[in-house]
């Protein structure tokens, strides 16, 4: 996946200040050049010296003419960025790729080329073209990286122009700029079987008869490739053209991914923190359901959603899903924690009817959050709960008395529940994880205890 943008720059007279932009953008050695020259021509004047005079004006000259003919100047460039790619995991490498087209009809002189990138995607890049004959054309590239999600803005290109003496810089911006998006990472989770999985496309699929009965069949035309068997001779001889039975119909299992983002249920922050994990747990669950073409929606305790989701999620085994992947990663790219303290408003959406499979990603639960989790279970087939407890994934051993106990007891209420809930260990996989879930469920059903999740 690429993405780029194209933009154009002019190393031309500016009509405000023109004298005082050219002055400042004298180098180093262009300002001692100026000195040099003022003071010699100072000292022949004081000494009488006409050779010394003539000396101090040439180097006065010198950068100042430099500077006049490089403002004067006009260099016309475009340039243009490509990402590739556009969206890219935590921690993974994107490439960037500038292109410098000189259209005008002369050639360039030395050209120092920047691009503007955030300081969590590395140094700022810098590089160094030789003159660009007209019509002429160069192309560099760098690397950006960033362990931590979000959208970081790419530019815009800056474009230093030099004389051959290097007495004067100027520069000059473009205007466009592209953003990198920096999705979190995705773990290939294996293909297990929960209970609420048994509706749908993917591995559980079933079929829905239409109505009971022949006549309430109801018949659609023949299509190449129907079996003869199918055909309703009763809406055949109706119709005058050949019809066969409708009857199955596809049910789409559901899967709903709720992602807990209240503040104060997680501690820590940076790309190993307890919410990170979270986040890119639901982000791999998600991909894995539509891969699986199940309806997946993503909720967290807020109750919002993804900007464009249907009312059933996004429908994952369609020429679509690839879209609704991309949609679902770009706003776990940019979630952060939220104001909430509690999971009322999610249960509240959860209540709309039965929603399927239910994967939740929990982190600190009290009492009463506890309960309105365990509430959940009943409006889902199928519950699984990732919970991550602060007092395991804080860096020091927690110091709270009976902490590691009171979250022995959430899980507890949990699991009475009907969840098959998990307590996650520091950086622990999620793919085992989702091994050890589907197993607790097996073992739960051979025990004959509810048939949980």
């Amino acid at each position: 996946m690429t993405s780029g943008s194209t933009g154009q720059a002019e190393a031309e007279r500016d009509e405000k200040g023109g004298i005082r932009t050219a002055l400042a953008g004298l180098t180093t050695r262009g300002r001692s050049f100026l000195a040099a020259g003022i003071a010699a021509a100072v000292c022949a004047y004081v000494l009488g010296q006409s050779d010394l005079l003539r000396v101090g004006l040439l180097l006065s000259a010198l950068p100042l003419v430099c500077a006049t003919v490089l403002y004067r100047t006009r260099y016309r460039v475009s340039g243009s960025r490509r990402l590739s790619p556009a969206r890219v995991p935590a921690g993974s490498e994107a490439r960037v790729h500038l292109r410098m087209d000189n259209v005008s009809r002369l050639p360039t002189g030395l050209l120092m080329l920047q691009d503007r990138v955030p300081y969590v995607l590395g140094p700022r890049p810098r590089f160094v073209l030789d003159r660009v004959e007209p019509g002429g054309r160069r192309e560099v590239s760098y690397r950006v990286r960033s362990d931590l999600r979000g959208r970081y803005p790419l530019g815009p290109l800056q474009l230093r122009l030099s004389d051959p003496f290097g007495m004067c810089e100027l520069t000059r911006s473009f205007s466009t700029y592209d953003t990198l998006t920096v999705i979190p990472r995705v773990e290939p989770l294996p293909p297990v079987r929960f209970s609420g999985e048994a509706k749908g496309y993917g591995d559980g699929r079933q079929r829905s008869l239409a109505l009971a009965g022949e006549d309430d069949v109801i018949p659609r035309g023949y299509r190449y490739g129907d079996d003869l068997r199918r055909v309703h001779w009763r809406s055949t001889a109706r119709y005058g053209e050949l019809m066969v039975r409708r009857e199955e119909q596809p049910q789409r299992a559901r899967c709903t991914v709720l992602l807990d983002t209240r503040g104060p249920a997680f501690k820590g922050a940076g790309p190993d923190s307890a919410f990170e994990w979270a986040v890119s747990g639901a982000a791999s669950v998600l991909v894995h359901m539509l891969e699986r073409g199940f309806s997946v929606r993503l909720l967290t305790d807020t109750g919002s959603s993804v900007p464009g989701e249907g009312a059933d999620g996004f429908a994952g085994a369609s020429q679509e899903s690839a879209d609704a992947a991309g949609l679902m990663m770009d706003t776990l790219a940019v979630i952060d924690h939220s104001d909430g303290t509690g999971l009322s408003r999610a249960y509240d959406l959860l209540r709309g009817g039965n929603e399927g499979l239910l994967v939740a990603f929990f982190g600190d639960l009290d009492e009463e959050q506890a309960t309105v989790a365990a509430k959940m279970r009943q409006r889902s087939g199928g519950a699984v709960a990732f919970v991550l407890d602060s007092g395991i994934w804080g860096r020091e051993p927690t110091d709270v008395p009976g902490a590691l106990d009171r979250g022995e007891e959430r899980l507890r209420m949990l699991r009475e529940a009907g969840w098959t809930a998990l307590s996650v260990p520091r950086g622990a996989p999620l793919n085992e994880l989702w091994r050890q879930a589907d197993r607790a469920r097996t073992d739960a059903a051979v025990l004959g205890e509810g048939g949980v999740a």
